[in-house]
């Protein structure tokens, strides 16, 4: 009998990303089923051009993203699938290379950041991302390693914030 044990790459969930047409109507349906405050700021990001509603739930960061572009990341993940959903799962992991690294050894390839333009592990806002190409059940996976705060300091200065 084989036991299931955690992968020693993977911290936790750092967040959880769905594919929404509106992002404040998807809003108005958390904040009136779940309980999640209706002023939630929702933020535009230029480079990435997505409109996304962060919140937290069960100690899991949501991300509701709507694209800002008819031809955009989720609006043509939507039209892919003729629904809206869980686009992508982040997960924070101790040591991006090796989560990357192991991924790769059991077949993984990976997917350009359609924000930055590149395959890899790359500096984000809150850490070092990168995507797989593959995906677990038509759920995309992308790997965090989350600044410490002595490189969220540095990276900030190096982004003039």
């Amino acid at each position: 009998m084989s036991t299931v044990s955690d992968n020693p790459n993977v911290k936790s969930i750092k967040h959880m990303a769905f594919a929404v047409r509106d992002a404040q109507a998807a809003l108005s349906s958390y904040a009136k089923y779940l309980h999640v405050p209706a002023d939630t700021k929702i933020i535009d990001y230029p480079k990435s051009r997505n409109r996304v509603a962060l919140f937290n739930l069960g100690g899991i960061e949501y991300q509701l993203c709507q694209s800002m572009d008819a031809d955009g990341r989720f609006a043509s993940w939507i039209k892919q699938r003729n629904a809206e959903g869980l686009h992508h799962i982040c997960y924070e992991v101790d040591n991006i290379e090796q989560a990357l690294d192991h991924a790769k050894s059991q077949g993984a390839e990976l997917r350009i950041c359609k924000a930055c333009g590149v395959y890899g592990s790359h500096p984000h806002p809150e850490g070092h991302v990168a995507f797989l190409d593959n995906d677990a059940g038509g759920i995309e996976i992308e790997f965090m390693q989350v600044y410490t705060p002595e490189e969220l300091k540095k990276y900030e200065e190096f982004q003039g914030i």
